[in-house]
């Protein structure tokens, strides 16, 4: 018996099919896949949320000073002072949330399955980073802590029109 299903791809073709898989159904919530591969992708990502959902609190908050650059009313630095061009800078102290060593490693662990993300609103300024490992630990770890496993769901939705492979809705419960 087999541990995995190969889905007639090479190992680095898969590798790559179900990163991109688990990206997508981390980032929406849901994705529409073939049964075969729902299956595959809902290993790997049940292992990534249970990683979260256990190190979910495991971190130290910290007060911290750091130098900021003052900024005028229109949001642009005072680079001006008394006729000198110097940026001028402001100490601010700020609360950050340092992991734990084995938090740490969790994130690691799935910075590598996980690819990153781009949202845009339409204009080229508009395109933002999304940073999965933050909503894993902070919005869906916090969603499934009384849960212990299942954290998707595969329903079957019908055959594919082309070739007749069955089609199933992949999601986050």
């Amino acid at each position: 018996m087999a541990k995995y299903r190969k889905l007639s791809r090479t190992s680095s073709q898969r590798k790559a099919l179900i990163r991109g898989q688990v990206t997508a159904l981390i980032a929406n919530g849901k994705i529409v896949t073939t049964e075969a591969k729902a299956k595959e992708i809902r290993k790997v990502a049940e292992g990534l949320i249970a990683a979260a959902v256990r190190e979910k609190d495991n971190f130290d908050e910290v007060t911290v000073t750091a130098k900021v650059a003052r900024k005028d009313a229109d949001g642009k630095r005072v680079k001006e002072v008394d006729g000198k061009k110097v940026t001028v800078y402001d100490e601010v102290e700020k609360k950050i949330k340092k992991d734990q060593p084995s938090r740490l490693h969790a994130r690691r662990e799935m910075l590598k399955v996980l690819y990153t993300v781009k949202t845009n609103d339409g204009t080229k300024k508009g395109t933002k980073e999304v940073d999965l490992v933050a909503k894993l630990f902070d919005e869906i770890a916090p969603k499934y802590a009384g849960r212990n496993g299942g954290y998707t769901r595969i329903v079957k939705i019908g055959q594919r029109k082309g070739d007749g492979a069955l089609e199933v809705l992949l999601e986050l419960v």
